[in-house]
């Protein structure tokens, strides 16, 4: 269940999980929840409804993963419309007034106190809450694996997307890369590769909490056809499951890695839709 609000900051949906699981589960596009006094942001319910208010099944997704890993995990509350806590302060879309061909009123013309009111109330409970639970599983002599959780639209400006689940990764390809084998192992997936997204997008979650850090990470996108719906979210839960469960003990034995090779790195389209 969400935190209750302190200080006016917007709660975060906490799963508690055990630190020995060595894996913590992150959902930066859970929920596409406005808070009354913002009037929807001046957006049309069936708007909110889209994409561009939330990632679609990720949610979902995430509480079932973090079920079968039995391990903690953090969801945003608030919709990426109000701020997007997967991007870098000084990113210009952090606060998105026009999003897929649908212009935000409420963003419109926002200003600076008003974007720093919203980075204090949602951005930074997330952005804390992230260290904090890193700290603690470090504290402990555990360092834990990062897994993000998004989703993506089945078709982008007209063109059907073929991948059913993309893994989008930077520097560090020990997550990464296995995990990319072991789900095209199955014959039956056609497995992004830093597809339909790059991986490397400079301030987003991924890059300040597990890149900064060293820490084994990777942001799995699966199709939102896929997991609109509660029997989809579970099975896609289970599938990630079976292929991450064998790979976590090794990777968080391993601990830090210091010095991440960044000639990886894709050039690819940057993450919209």
């Amino acid at each position: 269940m969400p935190d209750a609000d302190v200080a006016g900051e917007h709660p975060i949906e906490r799963i508690a999980g055990v630190v020995e699981s060595g894996v913590l589960i992150l959902c930066d596009h859970a929920t596409n929840a406005i808070p009354p006094e913002y009037d929807n942001l001046g957006m049309p319910s069936q708007e909110l409804a889209r994409h561009i208010g939330y990632d679609i099944g990720a949610a979902m997704v995430a509480r079932r993963l973090a079920a079968r890993l039995d391990a903690p995990a953090l969801l945003t509350d608030f919709s990426r419309l109000l701020i997007d806590p997967n991007r870098g302060l000084d990113d210009p879309t952090l606060v998105m007034r026009l999003s897929d061909g649908a212009i935000v009123p409420g963003n419109a013309r926002i200003d600076a106190d008003e974007i720093a009111r919203r980075i204090a109330r949602f951005y930074r409970p997330y952005d804390v809450a992230i260290a904090a639970a890193i700290d603690a599983s470090l504290a402990r002599g555990i360092a834990p694996v990062i897994v993000s959780i998004h989703s993506f639209t089945p078709v982008w400006r007209g063109r059907p997307r073929p991948w059913e689940v993309a893994v989008l990764w930077d520097a560090d390809p020990r997550l990464p890369l296995p995990l990319i084998a072991a789900l095209r192992a199955a014959g039956d997936l056609t497995v992004g590769d830093n597809e339909p997204y790059d991986g490397a997008l400079a301030g987003d979650v991924i890059a300040r909490h597990a890149t900064a850090r060293g820490l084994a990470n990777a942001l799995i996108e699966v199709r939102q056809d896929l997991i609109a719906d509660e029997a989809g979210a579970d099975l896609w839960g289970d599938r990630l499951a079976d292929v991450i469960a064998p790979l976590v003990p090794a990777l968080s034995a391993a601990g830090i890695a210091h010095h991440p090779s960044r000639a990886l790195t894709r050039e690819l389209p940057l993450r919209q839709g």
